[in-house]
């Protein structure tokens, strides 16, 4: 997908002319381009002329680069361009000389956005799509690209320029292929997913190297690849006393529910001082998912003693305090793990309830979910009427039994159709369930209001979670989705027959103030307007442009500023982020509301009396929206497109890589700032809209569960 993707994140591609001469050059390019910009794998775009290049050209092409692909173009000669300015499905496209090397830090033509722009020495263009599409067809003379030319900014570099035609510097990277991957695993800083994964394989079945094998498996974990992760570690050696590679085989392991196996790897690792804390943070985690909190505590502790400043080890330690006196650590309405306590309903009087329970300073969008699914039920969202479970904890025989005793079961809402958020072999979705056991659910079961969370360039172990998603429709009396685009992403994973069980059901957080009873709207709002940024997975939410982003950012607030006062509202602990990023860029102060410290009524209070959110995490457009206030969504991912489509309101949101953004953002937002009375009116139609369709479904629900009664608003389960 191009600009006009959901996001509209750049597409960026490098390209070159080759001829059959051509191709020994090109190999020096591409090895060049490997080893000195080893953070940066984008498409490349081999142009070639005449039949094709022979086979074993093109083998040794894509021997040295894991995206190549060729194109035929008219006669390659020397000054032939027109190809060039046919390449329509990417953004940007850089185009290297095949009689060049690249020698230095590409970032600043990578960052490009704007003209048409010559570098030299060699041939090298940075054209973006806007000039494909003006000068593709007005090209007159398809040898000399006479016309391509005109309006072409020419740039020598000053210094030492990232590209070189100097035979010296070409001889640097006459590398056979064995010496490449070597130096490239070498490499200390950044490196590419695709290029450690494309160079590390070979290398690691070459010579049986632990650390080159470590690399490459934390590059598959970083992309959801834990299988293969699995496979490499395990095709190597490694001796007892290295224990970061038994760490990271550890990882992999518990994420495909290998449990006893990732505990002996991670027992390994907790020798080592250095790795010791991660290793006790995961075995923690282990312990916790199989519902045994004294022993996660013990784990978290002895983690906490080997780096007092552990994150995970932190967490894992809050989570579980208070297991020892049997004390809920971590889910509303119960113990995490399902334990009835004294203050739980009976339970034919409950539903059980599968979602993700926030621990302390989790993300404030998520930790407010659970009690606004309950509230489409009822107004009592406590134990009395819901036994709590928790989708990252394994659903075992006693989590079945306790299921089986209840009214129903609801999983739900939020984004759980994610790969990479607690991942496990069981279902390769959030929720940790085996077949085997959901089979054995046999009290009616609802999803309700899930996403399918997966950025663009996301994706799923396709066959486990196919197979685990068609057997979750199955079962399901009810299968909701929080939106259309989730809905159409999940039908075209399942057979025709299941698609019509997939209906709408928007997340209820976008209809708080029909849930919440007694609500009553502001009699007067704050002057303010917040501002949410995400961080988590950033490449994939910024690519290349996130300085573009902070600086268009900072335009719009210094232009909203004197309108209003522009707060930072972060949702988790790293969305301060921004407000760093601000101040030390571009010099701007902003407040910081921290709502990953709020309640679930101080998160509704906080977004009612603002006068404007922009945010970039779903939650935070869908949150503010059902609490009446009107919105911007900085798009970075594609439920945030998913979301505006469904109010018809496309106009409220804007691309993070918005050649304008600045200039669209402000004056989106002082469109709604300027008749705020209107705004605000609007928002509430567009709830209603969403209001109907959660009611249709109640009904349907009521049916399901054998149940007539309703409250005054005529619109929970009951």
């Amino acid at each position: 997908m191009i600009m006009t993707s959901l996001t509209g994140k750049r597409r960026i591609a490098f390209a070159a002319l080759v001829g059959e001469d051509d191709v020994p050059g090109l190999l020096t390019l591409l090895r060049s381009l490997a080893l000195s910009n080893p953070g940066v794998c984008e498409d490349f775009i081999v142009l070639h002329g005449g039949p094709g290049l022979p086979p074993a050209s093109v083998a040794r092409i894509h021997a040295l680069h894991p995206r190549v692909e060729l194109r035929p173009a008219g006669t390659v000669t020397a000054g032939s361009r027109r190809d060039l300015f046919r390449i329509r499905d990417y953004d940007t496209v850089i185009v290297l000389d095949p009689r060049t090397v690249v020698r230095g830090d590409l970032g600043a033509l990578l960052r490009l956005r704007e003209g048409l722009v010559s570098f030299t020495p060699g041939d090298t263009l940075v054209i973006q799509r806007d000039r494909t599409d003006a000068d593709a067809d007005t090209d007159k003379d398809a040898d000399t690209g006479k016309d391509a030319d005109r309006d072409t900014e020419t740039v020598t570099s000053g210094g030492e320029a990232p590209i070189s035609d100097s035979p010296a510097d070409r001889s640097a990277y006459e590398l056979s292929d064995a010496e490449l991957h070597a130096a490239y695993l070498a490499l200390n800083g950044t490196v590419h997913h695709d290029l450690i994964v494309h160079y590390g394989t070979p290398h690691v079945a070459r010579t049986g190297d632990v650390e080159s094998a470590r690399r490459v498996a934390l590059a598959h974990i970083g992309a959801g690849e834990f299988q293969e992760a699995a496979d490499l570690l395990g095709s190597v050696r490694i001796p007892v006393n290295e224990a970061w590679p038994h760490e990271v085989f550890g990882h992999a392991l518990m994420s495909l529910s290998r449990y006893e196996e990732a505990e002996a790897q991670l027992l390994l690792a907790t020798a080592a001082p250095k790795r010791a804390a991660t290793a006790f943070a995961r075995l923690a985690q282990i312990a916790w998912i199989h519902g045994d909190d004294t022993t996660a505590q013990r784990h978290a502790m002895n983690g906490l003693s080997a780096d007092p400043t552990h994150r995970g080890a932190r967490q894992m330690q809050r989570r579980t305090t208070g297991a020892a006196t049997g004390a809920p650590g971590g889910a509303p309405g119960g113990a995490p793990g399902g334990v009835p306590t004294p203050r739980e309903g009976a339970p034919e009087d409950q539903l059980a309830h599968v979602a993700y329970y926030m621990p302390q300073q989790g993300n404030a969008g998520d930790k407010l979910l659970p009690e606004s699914v309950r509230l489409t039920f009822g107004a009592d969202t406590g134990p009395r009427r819901w036994h709590s479970i928790h989708a990252h904890r394994l659903f075992d025989e006693a989590a079945l039994e306790r299921v089986n005793a209840r009214r129903g079961l609801v999983i739900g809402g939020g984004g759980l159709f994610i790969p990479d958020t607690a991942p496990n072999g069981n279902s390769a979705w959030q929720w940790n369930v085996p077949d085997a056991l959901l089979d054995r659910i046999d009290v009616p079961v609802m999803v309700y209001a899930v996403g399918f969370n997966a950025f663009d360039g996301q994706s799923y172990r396709r066959e486990r979670f196919n197979a685990a998603l068609r057997r979750l429709v199955e079962r399901s009396a009810f299968f909701g989705l929080r939106n259309h685009g989730s809905i159409e992403k999940v039908r075209a994973l399942l057979p025709a027959e299941l698609h019509e069980k997939v209906r709408f059901q928007p997340c209820p957080t976008t209809v708080t103030r029909q849930l919440v009873e007694g609500w009553t709207d502001p009699a007067h709002r704050e002057n303010t307007v917040l501002i949410n940024a995400a961080y988590d997975r950033a490449g994939l939410r910024f690519g290349h442009d996130y300085g573009h982003f902070l600086a268009e950012l900072a335009k719009a607030i210094r232009a909203l500023g004197g309108h209003a006062e522009v707060k930072c509202v972060a949702h988790s602990v790293d969305d301060e982020r921004i407000a760093f990023d601000l101040r030390r860029e571009h010099g701007i102060s902003l407040p910081v509301i921290p709502m990953y410290d709020s309640e679930n009524d101080e998160i509704r209070d906080i977004y009612a009396r603002t006068k404007l959110v922009i945010g970039m995490r779903g939650h935070a457009g869908m949150i503010p929206f059902g609490c009446g206030t009107p919105i911007i969504s900085l798009i970075s991912h594609p439920k945030m497109a998913y979301f505006l489509s469904d109010i018809e309101r496309p106009e409220w949101g804007v691309s993070v890589h918005d050649k304008n953004l600045g200039a669209v953002l402000t004056e989106r937002a002082l469109g709604l700032l300027d008749d705020h009375a209107a705004s605000v009116a609007d928002v509430h139609g567009r709830q209603r809209e969403l209001w109907q369709v959660t009611r249709a479904n109640a009904a349907e629900l009521r049916a399901i569960l054998g149940t007539s009664t309703e409250t005054s608003a005529g619109s929970r389960v009951g």
